[in-house]
């Protein structure tokens, strides 16, 4: 409760101004109380729409990484036998990996092997069967193909010429990947979602596979990812923005 203050009879001239005076400081110490109430109602309100938010982002966050990790298990038991003669791997982040070297591009070409391209043709039907299946296909933001290289170029070309040359050598490799993809009959189907989802990344030697002691794995850096994102994030954003 506010403290009133005592008037001060000096400054009252008459009985008359000593209670205005005092009515004075009261409605004052009225007003104070009342806006404190206000700004303790807005901050109430704004915590409890601060917990509604953050209760929809874990529900958001809850349901995608349920999403993820029934998706994995999808693609896990559809290639748990076909990866080991394919020389790949299933990651948990739905990575889906291509490392044997021999079967993907002759060095420092761009088109594809023939065993290469039988073994997608193989994989992504039945790839895109799975992700655009009514669980995940409104769910998904994005279908990377991701062309990775080793950092070497031969003939110890500088780090910066080796590093571009690589660049160009990843970008071409994955447009050749997604142009023989885009073609194949059994996926026709499905081009529209494909060419809103499908996306081609050259990226060079930047995500080198390492070797338990720090060095880079030349051999199993040059490989094609298959990466799936969904739009968890986007949709966290979206009720962030809602927030401010």
């Amino acid at each position: 409760m506010a403290v009133v203050p005592e008037p001060n009879p000096e400054l009252a001239s008459s009985p008359t101004d000593f209670t205005e005076q005092e009515e004075h400081w009261v409605s004052v110490s009225d007003l104070m109380g009342g806006l404190m109430m206000v700004f303790l109602l807005i901050s109430v309100i704004y915590m409890v729409q601060l917990e509604i938010e953050s209760r929809k982002i874990k529900d958001v966050a809850i349901l995608y990484d349920r999403l993820r990790t029934q998706l994995y298990q999808d693609l896990q038991a559809e290639f748990e036998a076909d990866l080991p003669r394919w020389g790949a791997e299933l990651n948990p982040d739905l990575s889906l990996r291509f490392y044997n070297t021999e079967l993907l591009f002759e060095r420092g070409d761009s088109d594809l092997n023939p065993a290469f391209a039988e073994i997608l043709a193989d994989f992504f039907p039945r790839y895109i069967r799975i992700l655009t299946a009514e669980p995940y296909r409104n769910d998904i933001l994005e279908v990377r193909i991701e062309g990775h290289t080793s950092s070497d170029w031969g003939q110890g070309a500088p780090v910066d010429e080796a590093y571009i040359k690589n660049m160009n050598l990843s970008q071409a490799r994955t447009r050749s990947a997604v142009a023989f993809l885009l073609a194949l009959d059994a996926v026709q189907t499905e081009k529209a979602w494909l060419i809103r989802h499908l996306t081609a990344n050259g990226l060079s030697s930047s995500k080198p596979v390492l070797q338990a002691d720090g060095a880079e794995d030349e051999v199993r850096s040059r490989r094609v990812e298959f990466r799936v994102r969904t739009d968890a994030d986007s949709r966290i954003a979206t009720i962030l923005q809602d927030v401010r």
